[in-house]
């Protein structure tokens, strides 16, 4: 198709769910922005102060640098959301859904190698388009702020690496994927759901030592003395694992975490080396009982629970409109097929669903109060405490969020809250 003809056929496409789609997408832009503005302004207007319960622990220049930090990030973050917007309007009604699938499907091959070509074609594209924002994230404001260390060898591996991995694990799941789209039925999302599921379990099962090695080294935790801490930690909490390791996280930032990977006999305990370098034995064991207790309060399961049954209902809605000829007009695709389907739904559904993201703020936020109590009752509160308050500093963490922007974004507590509710737990 002529680019002359692009805007008349576009025009015979719009329909009312068009309308629907710009108005939420609008919605979307604008609430999102003017909680980029509140979160901006509110961290300016207390940068001059360190908050009351950390005065003693944070010097007024690490603060500063933390509010700097954050609305550096946050003016970008704001720029990306409206670049995305208009990205995502020139893929769907700009014609560049359609254009692409035109042209895949100019080739004349069979159906299934023309969706998986159109996919992987299209999330590739989408990739480059990405992959300025990216650059300017690593190298430009994470290089401003000090934590940085990715350099751009690195960089280019990783990308490399990933892009490899993708097409490895992509094209067989994707060709899976769209075959069973046309040939189970009415009922193929729940066949679709099940290769998910199956699939997503794997990986989990497979990341640690698989997939994880592939990008970072991992060494068994040296420091005899803290082992035999761990160890017994892990034994009054009856926690199987697989082993506690260090991972050279240094090699590409400064920001210090520590985390649990892995399913069933391959659960790892995992730290990054700026962590170690940072805390002390009491602290480091005390944010592990704070990790252990996401395991024992079944954190992990709930939300492998939830997520799955997210992607059903996502995939049983995918099956009625799938069928929907206004679906594909309205965003402005003019053949229906599967492939292009799932891509318009997987690219435009976050525009529906925002409205779902304080609920699940909330719930991650209330996990960590359950694992933060559950690690004073197995460890330290006063070292967990203190661990805390160096990792906001260490990692730049605002300690003044706006409170909606808080409670929209953050699947942490804020640190004000978070510091009194232990204070609370500690009497």
């Amino acid at each position: 198709m002529g680019p002359a003809l692009v805007l008349p056929e576009l025009r015979r496409l719009v329909n009312s769910f068009t309308v629907i789609f710009l108005a939420a997408l609008a919605a979307n832009v604008a609430l999102q922005l003017w909680l980029d503005q509140r979160h901006v302004r509110h961290v300016a207007a207390h940068r001059g102060v360190v908050p009351k319960p950390f005065a003693a622990q944070i010097a007024l220049a690490e603060h500063q640098k933390a509010a700097d930090y954050t609305t550096a990030r946050v003016r970008f973050g704001a720029l990306e959301t409206v670049i995305g917007a208009l990205l995502l309007l020139l893929w769907t009604l700009g014609g560049g859904f359609n254009l692409l699938d035109e042209g895949v499907r100019s080739f004349g091959w069979p159906e299934t190698a023309t969706g998986v070509a159109f996919l992987l074609t299209a999330v590739l594209l989408m990739a480059i388009l990405d992959l300025p924002a990216r650059v300017y994230r690593t190298f430009v404001i994470e290089q401003r702020f000090g934590f940085n260390r990715t350099t751009p060898r690195t960089f280019v591996l990783d990308l490399f690496k990933g892009a490899l991995l993708s097409l490895l694990l992509g094209i067989p799941l994707t060709a899976i994927v769209l075959w069973l789209m046309r040939h189970m039925g009415e009922f193929w999302w729940v066949y679709v759901w099940l290769t998910w599921t199956t699939f997503s379990v794997v990986m989990l099962w497979a990341f640690p030592v698989l997939i994880a090695p592939l990008f970072n080294k991992f060494q068994p935790l040296a420091d005899r003395s803290l082992a035999e801490r761990i160890k017994d930690l892990l034994a009054r909490t009856g926690f199987r694992s697989n082993g506690i390791f260090v991972m050279d996280g240094s090699r590409r930032s400064a920001h210090g975490n520590a985390y649990f990977t892995g399913f069933g006999a391959n659960k790892r305990i995992v730290f990054f080396d700026t962590l170690l370098k940072d805390l002390e034995a009491g602290e480091i064991e005390a944010v592990l009982a704070h990790e252990l207790g996401h395991f024992k309060r079944r954190h992990v399961i709930k939300r492998i629970t939830i997520t799955t049954v997210i992607s059903l209902l996502g995939l049983a809605l995918l099956g009625w409109l799938i069928a929907q000829p206004w679906f594909y007009s309205g965003l402005g695709v003019a053949e229906p097929s599967p492939h292009a389907a799932l891509i318009l739904f997987l690219t435009v559904i976050p525009v529906f669903t925002f409205a779902l993201q304080p609920a699940l703020s909330w719930w991650s936020r209330r996990h960590e109060y359950e694992a933060d109590e559950y690690a004073v009752r197995q460890a330290d509160g006063h070292a967990l405490m203190r661990a805390l308050v160096k990792l906001f500093e260490k990692n730049a963490s605002t300690l003044t969020p706006d409170p909606l922007y808080s409670a929209y974004h953050d699947s942490h507590p804020p640190a004000p809250r978070r510091v009194a509710h232990l204070q609370r737990l500690l009497g």
